[in-house]
């Protein structure tokens, strides 16, 4: 039983691929997936970035632009006086 020629109950019963091999193969893999993963989330994170930056000027605006007609609104209203 303890002799190097003899299969374990593993090898007897098991004819799949090993799966440290599998294993190792598929992480070599999964580096080249995961940088072009990082590439694509960094791309979409600059988009995004670029979006909000937009809408942050947009709203920016649009608040001056409404305080500035408040301001002329009352301005008007108190020059009648």
């Amino acid at each position: 039983m303890g002799s190097s020629n003899e299969t374990s109950w593993a090898d007897q019963w098991d004819d799949g691929p090993d799966p440290v091999h599998d294993y190792q193969n598929s992480k070599s893999n999964s580096t080249s997936s995961t940088a072009k993963y990082k590439q694509k989330v960094g791309e979409g994170l600059g988009k995004t970035k670029e979006v909000a930056s937009t809408g942050f000027k947009k709203v920016k605006e649009g608040t001056v632009s409404g305080f500035h007609w408040i301001k002329d609104k009352y301005q008007k209203k108190t020059q009648k006086h």
